[in-house]
């Protein structure tokens, strides 16, 4: 018997299959039934912009419909009236019962997604050129890391309202997908300075186990010494936890981690959890246990939202946790300036002392988690405090990544502003005129033939 095999108890009390609810059949969701109409209606208006689609599992094992409209997963995944502004709330609501297919909805929806920043900071600049074609399936921004976008992962269990990647399901033209693992290959063969290829998406969990199974392999039959560890970006643990316990390929799953990892390659899953919540149903502990006694390791990550987890005793209370469940911590992010960012968005000094309130709330065991972060353009930004210097008080940051390793743990210093949310809005302290980052950043672009600016940062 496999140390990670389900057992008979579980399996006949909490397998379940899987079920999707969209635009088109959302009112057959059960517990909408109650639901006033103007909700519904304003998931219809909202979810024709924003990508809308949600699992049973969230419907019926995490949302409290009893207090829905101030419920955590009911707001991540319900799209909610204030994510969209209001003139744009109203031009869709004006338009909408002219039907799916009616040019001027089509039309409004395209203009009103491309002014939402569907590609923020600077993902284009990430896509390689290899063999004099660019690998639109593929990003290289940090020296060791590899992010792989395979074409089958580019959707999810269930969307979230806050997603910066929501254009891989809602515009085409600014979508990264790719399905040559000979390609993938080949680029890694020639970077020897890739430790780590992250398989992203989407999320790649949504792929049968018969896709995962064709880029491992491909991986390990190429043994490329260089290559230490795989890594996968998903939310299934939060959204659709059956992938790892009772899919009809979970198992096969399992085996082929357990495979990698004695091949010599680590697994890494980087798990989102936005939410305590999420990590206490039998369902996710279980497939928990199942991952980690192959030899993966679980490591966590979440931005901080508001309506969501805004607090630093929800995070302190997350990070315990995750712990308890032999989970490791890893990072607090500040959400991309995309898509519904305006309602999701926390300022950066919130985003700090929500950060330290909950830092200091925990033990050292805990305390592997890095926050907040922002990555921006030319890197992870951490912010590592806000301070007085030469009697100016300062936001103090510094890279954990960058696009120049040399970046990397340079302390600097901006002008304190209490209604800063993201790098843009940001100046260089003491009158400096730049950031010490900015001239280099900007050849950079410039050596793949770009003329922009950099994303209105000083």
């Amino acid at each position: 018997m496999l140390c990670y095999s389900l057992s008979y108890k579980f399996y006949k009390i909490f397998s379940m299959e899987y079920k999707a609810y969209n635009l088109s059949n959302f009112r057959d969701i059960p517990q909408l039934e109650e639901l006033p109409e103007k909700t519904k209606r304003t998931i219809e208006v909202v979810g024709t912009v924003l990508p809308f689609k949600v699992s049973n599992y969230v419907i019926d094992e995490l949302i409290d419909w009893g207090n829905y409209e101030n419920d955590p997963f009911f707001i991540l995944n319900f799209p909610q009236k204030e994510m969209l502004s209001e003139a744009h709330y109203n031009l869709i609501d004006s338009l909408i019962d002219k039907g799916p297919k009616s040019t001027a909805l089509k039309h409004a929806v395209e203009d009103i997604r491309l002014s939402l920043n569907p590609n923020p900071a600077g993902q284009q600049y990430n896509v390689p050129e290899f063999e004099g074609e660019p690998l639109n399936g593929i990003q290289h921004k940090y020296n060791e890391t590899m992010l792989f976008f395979p074409s089958q992962g580019q959707t999810c269990h269930a969307y979230c309202t806050f997603c910066f990647r929501w254009p891989q399901f809602a515009l085409n033209e600014f979508k990264f997908a790719m399905k040559e693992a000979d390609l993938m290959v080949r680029y890694l063969k020639a970077h020897p300075e890739i430790s780590d290829v992250l398989i992203t998406g989407g999320d790649p969990a949504i792929m049968k186990t018969k896709f995962f199974e064709y880029y491992f392999n491909a991986l390990i039959d190429a043994n490329i010494t260089h290559l230490k560890t795989i890594r996968i970006g998903t939310k299934a643990l939060s959204y659709w936890p059956y992938r790892f316990t009772t899919d009809d390929d979970a198992d096969d799953l399992l085996r082929l981690f357990e495979k990698t990892i004695k091949s010599g390659i680590h697994v890494s899953i980087m798990a989102h959890f936005n939410h305590y919540r999420a990590l206490e149903t039998d369902a996710v502990q279980e497939a928990i246990r199942r991952i980690r006694s192959t030899g993966a390791q679980i490591r966590t990550q979440s931005p901080i939202l508001k309506h969501i987890n805004d607090s630093g005793e929800i995070w302190a209370k997350m990070w315990r946790k995750q712990v308890d469940l032999g989970l490791v911590p890893y990072y607090m992010f500040i959400a991309r300036d995309t898509g519904a960012q305006e309602y999701f968005a926390v300022d950066l000094e919130t985003a700090y002392n929500t950060y330290n309130d909950a830092y200091n709330q925990v033990s050292g065991i805990c305390r592997t988690v890095r926050g907040p972060s922002m990555s921006c353009d030319p890197g992870k930004l951490h912010i590592i405090g806000i301070t007085q210097v030469r009697g100016e008080k300062v936001f103090a940051l510094r890279f954990i990544q960058a696009r120049n390793p040399q970046w990397v743990n340079q302390i600097f210093f901006a002008k304190y502003r209490p209604d800063a949310y993201w790098l843009s809005d940001l100046e260089p302290a003491f009158n400096d005129r730049e950031f010490f980052f900015i001239n280099e950043l900007n050849e950079m672009r410039l050596s793949q033939h770009d003329l922009c600016h950099t994303e209105g940062v000083h």
